[in-house]
Parts: C-alpha cells; sequence; structure tokens
C-alpha cells in the first residue's frame, strides 16, 4: 500500500563545526505521484557520508550546498511502487540519489539485482564506496605489487575496502589506523590488515614507524591531519598519497603538513580525487571485486541504523573516532527494520 504522505529530513540550519541535532528538521508532505518519464520509488535503504558535511556549508563544491528547508540528498535504494518511465518498472530496485526520504520522484537512476547480492551492497562495497578505493589505489596511488600500503580510517566505509583490495592487488605491507582501540582486532582478523594501530594523537607517527619500519610506498587517506604528517615522515623515495577525504578537517581548520617539503626531497606525489571522475573503472573495478566477494576473500563490512528519524544521529556519529565499521547504511519503513 502507498502512503498519502511523505517524511523527509531538510537541513534546518548550517551547522558551525561539528553538526547537531538541531542542524536537521523532518517534515511531512502530501506525496506526490510520477509524472512524465518519472517512477515513484519507496525507499528501503539509504547511505550515510561524511562528505555530506561540506554541503551543508554555502560554498561552491564538487556538488551544489544543501538548501536551507529543503531535503538532503544521498544515495538510496527503493522500490518501483508507481511508473511513467518504462526503464524503470513497478517492483524494481533502483539506486539514486534522493535518499534523506521514504519516497523520491526519480527520473535518473541504475536497476539492481537483488539476486546478486543484497541491496545494501550496491551503496557499500559494489557501489561509489569501493570504486573510491579502487580509483584511489590503482589510478591515482598507481600501487605495483609488493609495495607498502598504509590506510588511515581503515574500519570507515572505504577505508575497510581499501586495505582488501591492496591486498587483491599484490601489496607486500597493509597497515591500517582506526579511530578507536576496539575495531584493531576488527581489522587483522575480518579485513586481514597484516598489522593495524589506534591512531591516538601525539603517537601517530611512532605507532606507524612500529607497524611499518622500512617505510611505506603508498598512503590511502582518509583523515588529513596529523596522520597526513606522519605518512609524509613514513613515505619512501617516490612515494604517492591518494587524498581521499579529510574528516579531521570536516568540522573546523586543520592545518596543512608541517613536513610537506619532503614532497620535493622524496620526490613524492600527492593527488586529490573524485569518484565520479572514474566511472569507467567500474568493469575493472568488479572483474577484481566480485569474485572476491563471492568466495570470501573480502568481504563489505556495514553498519545499519534503522529509521529515518535516526538518520541524523547517524550522520553526527561518523565524527566520533573508530565507532562505526564499515558502511553507514539507513534502514528505511517497518517491514525493513
Amino acid at each position: 500500500m502507498i502512503a498519502t504522505t511523505n517524511r523527509a529530513i531538510v537541513l534546518a540550519s548550517r551547522p558551525k563545526g561539528r553538526p547537531t541535532a538541531e542542524t536537521f528538521r523532518m517534515i511531512e508532505q502530501p506525496l506526490s505521484q510520477p509524472g512524465e518519464n518519472e517512477a515513484l520509488v519507496r525507499n528501503v535503504v539509504m547511505s550515510v557520508d561524511p562528505a555530506m558535511r561540506g554541503r551543508m556549508n554555502d560554498f561552491p563544491s564538487y556538488r551544489p550546498p544543501f538548501q536551507i528547508d529543503q531535503p538532503l540528498e544521498g544515495g538510496a535504494i527503493g522500490e518501483v511502487v508507481a511508473s511513467r518511465n518504462p526503464a524503470f518498472p513497478v517492483g524494481a530496485m533502483v539506486m539514486h540519489r534522493l535518499g534523506w526520504r521514504d519516497y523520491a520522484l526519480v527520473s535518473e537512476g541504475t536497476i539492481v539485482d537483488p539476486s546478486v547480492a543484497p541491496v545494501s551492497a550496491y551503496l557499500g562495497i559494489l557501489g561509489a564506496t569501493g570504486l573510491t578505493a579502487y580509483a584511489g589505489l590503482v589510478n591515482i596511488a598507481q600501487l605495483q605489487p609488493g609495495e607498502r600500503v598504509f590506510v588511515s580510517a581503515a574500519s570507515g566505509a572505504v577505508g575497510s575496502i581499501a586495505g582488501q583490495v591492496a591486498k587483491l592487488l599484490g601489496a607486500s605491507l597493509v597497515v591500517g589506523s582506526t579511530g578507536s582501540a576496539h575495531n584493531v582486532p576488527f581489522l587483522i582478523d575480518e579485513l586481514k590488515y597484516d598489522r593495524a594501530f589506534a591512531a591516538v594523537d601525539g603517537q601517530i607517527s611512532a605507532d606507524l614507524k612500529a607497524a611499518a619500519p622500512d617505510g611505506i610506498d603508498v598512503y590511502f587517506d582518509n583523515v588529513g591531519g596529523e596522520t597526513l604528517n606522519a605518512a609524509f615522515k613514513a613515505l619512501r623515495s617516490k612515494g604517492r598519497i591518494a587524498s581521499c577525504g579529510m574528516i579531521a578537517g570536516y568540522n573546523g581548520r586543520v592545518d596543512g603538513p608541517s613536513n610537506i617539503f619532503m614532497m620535493m626531497s622524496k620526490q613524492l606525489r600527492m593527488e586529490g580525487f573524485l569518484v565520479s571522475r572514474h566511472a569507467a573503472s567500474m568493469p575493472a573495478f568488479l572483474e577484481l571485486v566480485a569474485p572476491a566477494l563471492r568466495d570470501g576473500r573480502i568481504v563489505g563490512p556495514e553498519t545499519f541504523v534503522d529509521g529515518l528519524e535516526n538518520a541524523p544521529a547517524a550522520l553526527i556519529s561518523l565524527f566520533d573516532r573508530g565507532t562505526k565499521r564499515g558502511k553507514l547504511l539507513v534502514r528505511l519503513g517497518p517491514e525493513h527494520r
């Protein structure tokens, strides 16, 4: 049965620093029916991502900022319940960008097959999250077999996949850092990192040195800040940094590396990247990862939160160090709790 109203989470105010509950507000509006070339999708699962914090600021970026009193957006998958678009028949499961609401009117999206993998996997390891890990290692860092790799925020959505992909690509040593000591066994036992440590302020450089005494060739950066500083020190000659995210600075200013002069003395290369520019690599990524996922050589860890009303708290929790494992997702609707 299709509802007559639609709930959505809107941006109530632009945060200064870390978002709070007052940053968000839930609204309820009459449910619109699909127009020409549209499909009405009942969302069943949606993604919660640190990059959403940047869109809460009113300045230009690679995606437009969220608008006050307008619904937030993010990756989601839902079931088509009404359609005027032949590409999206009723009953199909569609991945799209209009999460943060119970129902969405979509004209663009990708049909996913729940018989191949749980639909949540298409928002995580088999989707943009997994492709981010692959593109950073292959296209940006140009990882070679036998090289040593360090991944920060290694228990998070991208980090939990990056370390595993590095092993598939033949890395000789994969080291991960995480924001909490309780995730260190998870990195080693479940994600098969060779070595791991909790990132404690003031100790990161020493802990990385102990984990990789001969240095590293590639750093996959999800954190920035002090961890980036430590990586500059640990990188070997002609090392590479794939700059995926810098969550240490998302809620305030973080100064750049104090030892950036090593870019010259060590002939290092650092490059930021957006996964949207690497869609052409999806077939090669799936060729590498899909068989490994099927036979258990890699896993796609997920943390679920139930209920649209709990999505703001889930997003805020991303900025608590080391509290989540893998991709953070929100399940929508009582039938999916």
